[in-house]
């Protein structure tokens, strides 16, 4: 085990697991255009509607709301709408090139976006398509339960015990740490999580992963 002055955890992973939207990119801009025109049209505020959104899948908010209308259907328009808006949308600095310091295998993405919402987003961020990803199609039930990244911990062959998670919004942080995975939350794009208790990282600019033995990964912070 790697307990240097610069590891930001005192223990090693076997893995990388990383929320996308708010964790590394920031699609703020689109977010609050689309539901927030979606929100006016419904009777929503949409100022109350942009605090439990993030981390959620569209149907899970959508259903918990309690409106008369489909929430698949509802789901699905708001999907082609996100799909067809990518303006300004932009990586967490130092996303790219933290992720491209990570053997392929070692890291996943799990987001409770659609798969050709999640590629149009990653393309316009210009982060990488990981070798494994989990949607929110993938899941029979979204964040805050863990099930998304028990499956990403499975495609990858570790446990989720031995996972580290990334993630901004409470939702994907109480669902990391249900699955029993550590949590690093990523404060760039908002501050959603920032109350809760645990490492906090408004970027990757200044962190680095570092393989040790048998292939695990540490964390730590960049020297300057």
């Amino acid at each position: 085990m790697d307990t240097s002055s610069s590891a930001i955890f005192t223990k090693n992973f076997a893995a990388l697991l990383f929320d996308m939207d708010g964790t590394l990119l920031n699609s703020m801009a689109v977010v609050e255009r689309v539901w927030g025109s979606w929100a006016l049209r419904n009777g929503i505020d949409p100022v109350a509607l942009m605090k439990i959104v993030h981390g959620v899948r569209a149907v899970d908010t959508i259903r918990a709301l309690g409106l008369p209308v489909d929430p698949e259907q509802e789901a699905r328009i708001l999907a082609e709408a996100e799909i067809a808006d990518v303006e300004g949308i932009v990586e967490i600095p130092g996303a790219v090139s933290f992720l491209k310091t990570l053997p392929p295998e070692r890291w996943a993405i799990v987001t409770s976006a659609p798969l050709e919402l999640a590629a149009r987003r990653l393309e316009a961020a210009g982060i990488p398509m990981p070798r494994h990803m989990v949607t929110g199609e993938d899941v029979s039930v979204g964040k805050p339960d863990p099930q998304g990244y028990l499956l990403a911990a499975q495609r990858l062959g570790v446990r989720a015990e031995d996972c580290l998670v990334f993630e901004d919004a409470p939702a994907g942080v109480l669902a990391g740490k249900s699955a029993g995975a550590e949590v690093a939350v990523i404060t760039g794009a908002h501050a959603a999580a920032a109350e809760m208790p645990h490492i906090m990282l408004s970027h990757y600019s200044d962190v680095e992963a570092r393989l040790v033995e048998d292939g695990w990964l540490s964390l730590h912070r960049r020297r300057g």
